[in-house]
């Protein structure tokens, strides 16, 4: 697709209503908007002519959505497959996205979020075809060397996100208009002053330094970094390192992406959260506390059969509420709640809370759970005291739940070089290599023989890493099936600590 075509967007619903809609406002974002009311004509459809972007609706007469949805991945995969449906829940979502789809907005739903949503994946679809096109004339052979230096120069001009080059002393170098134009700056600002003479924050203008002059761990990748130059307006820089063939730091190239309406999203999106949340667990509670006097105190004049009934009954409810709790998690670690106010923490003494308030649950399982601490203090952690709880409070109890009874859980905390690290290792039933690059994903759970009995919500690794990232740190995780696993949470040392 050539930027200068018009987006080409196929509408797939039996519902007429909802496909005139949809071409309406398409049609005026300049869209070009063909419609199918079934699977079958937009399968046909498909093969006749390109297109960017599918909405698709999932609970169709014929062809059902998920099929026609693998069908497109499979035969176009370029296509991006955003899903529309009036049957929304948290498992289609899942299920979705595992599928390939690239967006999924809840029917009935208002014209601004199909605007942004096919915005952005039109956005996604040309910067790709950029990407693309630009790898292409990458390889190509180029004969005139100053021609090719000219031709990058005006594909950074013309780019729309900002773009600042850096020398390794910090000197601006080279930056665009939207550059300038982000940072709300005057078009006729030239090159050839400090980066912090056109950036407001110094915090970014630090790590920019350092990126400048190749003082990474891994100099081949790059940091992102938020920030906000005025209210009610955010923008994310991604700053990497310019090398040269011999591996020598010559700058840095900072890309500025205002991320702006991402943020009115976020907020949109933990409201609802935190709502929807509020008003189950509520309702949920109520239904476990009452279950649990049926079981405990009319337990002789239940029949056996309907007290198996009741148990999986309160089982699930309580599910229901940890996997709200999560969802509250995950809404709060987005909004940066967690994050807002960090102060110092001796990390001993935390870790002596969980394990303290733990061990009765592994001694129920007679398994051993102990905590190894350095004999010379720790250096002080900056955080969210609750938020660290949660991270080895999850990790802990998911060594318990995935060890067998009589094994044997170990809490260790050192000092490793700049880092304050801490493992929590156990001999439980361990983890396949296969999905140790997916754990930490959202709704990611091990499903074997062995997990099957076991209840989770697939969240609590989520919301570590979450936890762990925004403290500007790191987890990792070694395991082997039958012989356990180690997870190892890496910390850096409070500013406050020197």
């Amino acid at each position: 697709m050539e930027m200068t075509e018009k987006p080409r967007i196929l509408v797939v619903d039996d519902d007429k209503m909802i496909r005139e809609g949809c071409e309406r406002i398409l049609a005026r974002m300049g869209c070009e908007v063909a419609t199918a009311p079934n699977g079958e004509v937009a399968l046909r459809t498909l093969e006749g002519a390109s297109f960017s972007v599918v909405l698709l609706d999932l609970m169709m007469p014929g062809i059902e959505g998920f099929k026609v949805l693998t069908l497109i991945r499979q035969f176009w995969p370029d296509i991006l497959v955003i899903v529309i449906t009036g049957y929304a829940t948290i498992e289609t979502a899942i299920e979705a996205m595992k599928r390939g789809a690239y967006g999924f907005i809840p029917k009935p739903f208002e014209g601004d979020q199909l605007r942004v949503m096919v915005g952005r994946a039109i956005e996604r679809k040309q910067l790709k075809e950029d990407v693309r096109r630009m790898e292409q004339e990458r390889q190509k052979t180029l004969q005139d060397l100053d021609a090719e230096k000219s031709r990058t120069r005006s594909v950074v001009l013309a780019m729309p996100d900002g773009v600042a080059v850096t020398d390794p002393e910090g000197v601006v170098v080279l930056m665009n208009p939207a550059f300038l134009r982000l940072l709300s700056l005057e078009p006729s600002r030239r090159p050839g002053e400090p980066i912090s003479a056109y950036l407001p924050d110094a915090e970014l203008c630090r790590q920019l330094l350092e990126v400048s002059r190749g003082r990474l761990d891994d100099p081949t990748q790059g940091i992102s970094y938020e920030f906000s130059p005025r209210e009610e307006k955010f923008l994310l820089a991604h700053m990497t390192p310019v090398l040269s063939e011999t591996g020598e730091c010559r700058g840095a190239v900072t890309v500025l992406v205002d991320v702006t309406h991402l943020k009115a999203l976020d907020r949109i999106k933990s409201a609802f959260v935190a709502q929807v949340s509020h008003e189950l667990r509520s309702p949920l509670s109520t239904i476990h506390q009452q279950l649990a006097v049926v079981l405990n105190e009319l337990v002789a004049e239940v029949p056996e059969e309907q007290r198996n009934i009741l148990a999986r009954a309160k089982e699930k409810t309580l599910g229901l509420i940890a996997l709200i709790g999560d969802l509250l998690d995950l809404s709060r670690i987005e909004a940066g709640v967690h994050l807002k106010e960090p102060k110092p923490i001796a990390l001993e003494e935390l870790l002596k809370g969980v394990v303290d308030f733990l061990f009765a649950r592994a001694k129920g399982r007679q398994q051993t759970l102990t905590l190894e601490l350095p004999q010379e203090k720790l250096p002080l952690v900056d955080g969210d005291p609750l938020a660290l709880e949660s991270v080895f409070g999850n990790l802990i109890t998911n060594a318990i739940n995935y060890t067998q009874d009589g094994g044997e859980i170990r809490v260790r905390a050192a000092r490793d070089g700049g880092q304050i690290r801490v493992a929590v290792q156990d001999n439980g039933i361990g983890i396949e290599e296969k999905h140790l690059a997916k754990i930490f994903e959202r709704f990611y759970r091990v499903k074997n023989e062995k997990t099957r009995a076991i209840t989770g919500t697939g969240l609590g690794l989520s919301i570590v890493k979450g936890i762990v990232d925004g403290l500007g740190g790191s987890i990792s995780v070694e395991s082997r099936p039958g012989a356990g696993s180690t997870f190892t949470v890496s910390l850096p040392p409070s500013r406050s600590s020197g």
